[in-house]
């Protein structure tokens, strides 16, 4: 799959190899048991290896807006997380035609560090009018390593607990930036859009306006704490992030919190990454339109 012609689309696999998938990615299984399991799916001269990586990211194909791209200016910057890591960095966008300070928004990367996707997300988020900040939590190690699957493997051997920190202080650097207005967003996917949830209960009078995508829900005395206003997206077939929903959105109406949630039918976790066949065009399109007219309501 070195082209863009060779992409593939979700319906040309088997629902049960997508969600093996899934479950690989994801930690559930190792990579010898996705093997053996993907074998009976591998037909017409395919391999197990030729099925994984067909359902990779492959990253050619992550250029909605391209880092030369003239409309957006964009740099590493560096910020302190005295808490976390010490050190960290993340990829920090603007539009380049940008005069005055503007909102900002948080970007989160899903469970393999900073890759092309979601700096390409963050080119699009200041493309449509915002500051974007997206930190790399793969930073301490060395950063996004060029491999999701090694990426994978960085970001599990780091706690939990200082993930956190570092992207608690990246929005506060945010925040504080001399290009952002104060007002903040968060969108994240994946583990991101769980860490959308988090930071949305971590910091109430920080993060105004927050939109996970097929993220963990938070526990209903963390959501207790939420002020933000959200928007949440959910694929109609993630039965294993979906099970969460109902609880969540019990507290979510228990605590009065202001939310918009849609659960997308007949598509895959991961259906707004355009570098893998899970993803969805009409979907992922319409999700992205909500999720920038949501941002520019709410942190006008």
């Amino acid at each position: 799959m070195s082209n863009i012609a060779e992409r593939k689309s979700a319906k040309e696999f088997d629902q049960e190899l997508l969600d093996l998938y899934d479950y690989y990615v994801h930690g559930a299984i190792d990579r010898r048991t996705f093997m053996e399991r993907a074998t009976k799916f591998a037909v017409g001269g395919l391999t197990a290896a030729a099925l994984l990586q067909a359902l990779s990211p492959q990253y050619a194909w992550a250029a909605e807006v391209p880092k030369e791209d003239a409309r957006v200016k964009s740099e590493y910057l560096k910020y302190s997380s005295p808490n976390g890591s010490k050190e960290m960095r993340g990829l920090f966008a603007k539009p380049a035609n940008a005069t005055g300070k503007l909102p900002g928004i948080i970007v989160v990367h899903e469970n393999r560090g900073l890759n092309p996707y979601i700096e390409d997300v963050a080119r699009r988020v200041a493309l449509a009018g915002f500051v974007a900040f997206a930190p790399d939590a793969l930073f301490p190690l060395g950063g996004y390593p060029g491999n999701d699957e090694q990426g994978v493997t960085m970001q599990r051997t780091l706690k939990p607990e200082t993930i956190n920190e570092d992207f608690i202080a990246a929005t506060q650097f945010l925040q504080k930036h001399a290009d952002c207005n104060g007002k903040i967003g968060v969108t994240g996917f994946c583990f991101g859009g769980g860490m959308a949830n988090r930071l949305a209960v971590r910091l109430p009078d920080i993060v105004k306006a927050s939109v996970p995508y097929y993220g963990g829900q938070p526990t209903a005395e963390e959501t207790a704490k939420i002020k933000a206003s959200l928007l949440i997206h959910y694929a109609g077939l993630d039965t294993r992030v979906n099970a969460g929903w109902p609880a969540y959105e019990e507290a979510l109406k228990a605590n009065k919190i202001e939310y918009e949630a849609y659960i997308y039918p007949d598509v895959n976790h991961g259906f707004h990454n355009d570098t893998t066949p899970r993803y969805d065009k009409a979907a992922a399109e319409l999700s992205w339109s909500r999720t920038v007219a949501f941002f520019k309501k709410k942190l006008a």
